[in-house]
C-alpha cells in the first residue's frame, strides 16, 4: 500500500498531461480558435467521427475515466 501511495501521484500527473494533450488536438484548428476566444466557423455542425479523430476521442474517454478512478484510488485505500 505505501507503494502505490507513492506511485500515484506521478501516475495522476502523466495520465492529466495526456488527458489535457488530447482534449487540445480533438478538432484540430477550429476546436483550438473556440477555446482561444475566436469564433468557430460553424456552429452545431453534426460529423461522424472516422479514423484517426475516433481513435482519439475513445482515447480521450479512457485517459478521463483511468484519471478519475486513479483520483478515487487514495479513498478507497483509507
Amino acid at each position: 500500500m505505501n507503494t502505490i501511495t507513492q506511485i500515484l501521484p506521478w501516475i495522476q500527473v502523466i495520465l492529466s498531461i495526456l488527458l489535457i494533450l488530447l482534449v487540445l488536438i480533438q478538432r484540430g484548428a477550429e476546436g483550438m480558435e473556440g477555446a482561444l476566444g475566436g469564433t468557430a466557423t460553424s456552429t452545431m455542425t453534426y460529423f461522424a467521427r472516422r479514423g484517426a479523430e475516433r481513435f482519439i476521442f475513445i482515447a480521450t474517454i479512457v485517459v478521463a475515466m483511468l484519471f478519475a478512478i486513479s483520483a478515487l484510488i487514495p479513498l478507497i485505500l483509507r
